[in-house]
């Protein structure tokens, strides 16, 4: 394991006012996203609807640091026979990959999951490597129910996502560490922060125990956040000064940066949020965002599968990348958006 490149990467995947577009979707969830746009899900339209965000050059350039793909996408030549993978490095950005085969039920613990995917591990990281990959993504997801979770739960996920960051690093890959606490539940803030609090303090415990460098790795957190069925619903400020406060008391400061899931927020509230955290300032790390549908709901929107609507849809990106770009260096203001 050479650190100081796996340093070097993840401080470029984390720098000021740039951000990850997660664009690793499994053919399944990119099937709903395409239903709701009424175009057909075959391979074509997923390499073409890519490669227009891949070429979005305004937004590539200054706004985006790195691109989580899916293994079908890593693969991809463009329409003129580029692998989209040059196409990403051509515009100054990193290939990553997403690595985890989703998830399954865990077993004794109803309603619970584990994601799958280390056994093959091993094999295929040199692979994607070659293929151009420097960072990959795993996620683990807990839910908030009642009863659960469980220490079962917590612990096992956290345990594979730092045998996952292990196997990445010593194969020269910067792993992306992502617990992901749903917000699908009716629970308050305050049960997300604790529950979130757990998971953290217990996954950089597994990956202290798995010798993880952290100054090699990114963390993808959810925020502090109400679930989404709650009554109780929280204002920009108090999920900022809640998650800020939630990850000073338990990401150690060597981790270069992190990037924030969206977890089904709206576009415009992923947005907020993060540039409310930024704006309280005076953090260890840097916070940017590693958002897939709050980056690209408007210009799947605005494309509908539709070579005519490209230069739209890529207007769309680019907006909400630079909202985004904004954001991370708290300077973004609601009036921006109006704008557009």
């Amino acid at each position: 394991m050479n650190l100081a490149d796996l340093n070097k990467v993840a401080v470029a995947m984390t720098a000021n006012g740039k951000g990850i577009l997660a664009a690793d979707e499994s053919t399944g969830t990119i099937k709903k996203r395409f239903d709701a746009i009424a175009t057909e899900n075959t391979e074509d339209n997923r390499r073409d609807y890519r490669e227009l965000m891949f070429r979005t050059a305004e937004a590539m350039k200054n706004c985006i640091s790195g691109v989580i793909l899916y293994d079908e996408t890593i693969w991809q030549k463009a329409k003129d026979g580029t692998p989209l993978v040059k196409i990403i490095e051509q515009m100054g950005s990193i290939p990553g990959i997403k690595v985890d085969e989703g998830t399954k039920p865990l077993p004794n613990c109803p309603g619970e999951l584990i994601t799958a995917g280390l056994d093959k591990l091993p094999d295929r990281l040199p692979k994607y490597y070659e293929a151009g990959a420097r960072f990959a993504k795993w996620r683990a997801v807990i839910d908030i129910g009642a009863g659960i979770p469980s220490y079962t739960a917590i612990h096992t996920n956290a345990h594979a996502l730092a045998r996952y960051a292990a196997l990445c690093q010593a194969n020269q890959i910067v792993p992306i560490v992502e617990p992901e606490v749903l917000m699908d539940g009716d629970h308050d803030i305050d049960r997300c922060y604790e529950v979130t609090e757990f998971v953290l303090k217990e996954t950089f415990q597994q990956l202290y125990y798995q010798r993880v460098a952290l100054e090699g790795m990114v963390l993808k957190p959810n925020m502090a956040i109400a679930g989404k069925k709650s009554a109780k619903k929280s204002s920009v400020q108090e999920v900022a000064e809640k998650t800020v406060k939630l990850l000073k008391a338990c990401v150690p400061g060597a981790v270069p940066g992190i990037a924030f899931l969206s977890g089904g927020q709206s576009d415009e509230e992923a947005t907020a949020h993060l540039d409310a955290m930024n704006k309280i300032g005076n953090l260890p790390w840097n916070l940017t965002f590693s958002y897939g549908r709050a980056l690209q709901a408007a210009p799947q929107k605005a494309w509908s599968g539709k070579a005519a609507n490209v230069a739209a849809a890529q207007t769309a990106f680019t907006h909400r990348a630079k909202m985004n770009s904004l954001a991370a260096k708290g300077e973004w203001k609601k009036d921006m958006e109006k704008a557009a």
